[in-house]
């Protein structure tokens, strides 16, 4: 099945784009990430067999890149710059409070074990299927509805704690 790589890089980009940052890749490594997503994708494009779609394959593949990345990391800390720009159409008790709930949201996400997290990212945030996220991830779909059960029990709980002053991650 011939495929046209720039087609695909265009329909595909912002989803990976965004799986990579929601899991974790900071946003001055998501070009990196990214490149790593599609120098495979390229490479492997033969070894795609159709049995899912080309997105769910390459979300396959930025989940990898992603977990690849935060290992990465763990083993070599570093103190990145914050790279954000002030929006200046918001307030700046709205942009703090935005930025507040962002951290909030990350911070718990990132808490969940890697099999949560990449499952919680893809179901919420790209809104992908169960089948999908086990064909991009390689799992039966039964792990899938277990996982993510368990992710947004554990995030209903995280926010709880938060909301109460329980303390949340």
């Amino acid at each position: 099945m011939p495929v046209d790589f720039t087609a695909f890089y265009r329909e595909t980009f912002a989803p990976v784009w965004r799986v990579l940052s929601r899991l974790g890749v900071r946003p001055a490594e998501l070009d990196d990430a990214a490149q790593n997503v599609y120098l495979t994708a390229h490479r492997r494009l033969g070894e795609f067999r159709g049995q899912s779609t080309l997105k769910t394959w390459v979300l396959g593949i930025a989940v990898r890149v992603a977990s690849d990345m935060r290992r990465t990391r763990q083993r070599k800390p570093e103190h990145p710059l914050d790279e954000t720009v002030p929006d200046a159409a918001r307030t700046p008790l709205e942009a703090a409070s935005q930025a507040e709930a962002l951290a909030l949201v990350a911070r718990i996400v990132e808490s969940f074990p890697e099999e949560r997290r990449d499952v919680f990212v893809l179901a919420e945030f790209e809104e992908l299927t169960a089948p999908e996220i086990a064909d991009s991830l390689g799992v039966n779909v039964n792990t899938v509805y277990s996982r993510l059960r368990l992710a947004r029990r554990d995030f209903e709980a995280a926010l709880e704690a938060h909301d109460t002053g329980r303390g949340a991650p």
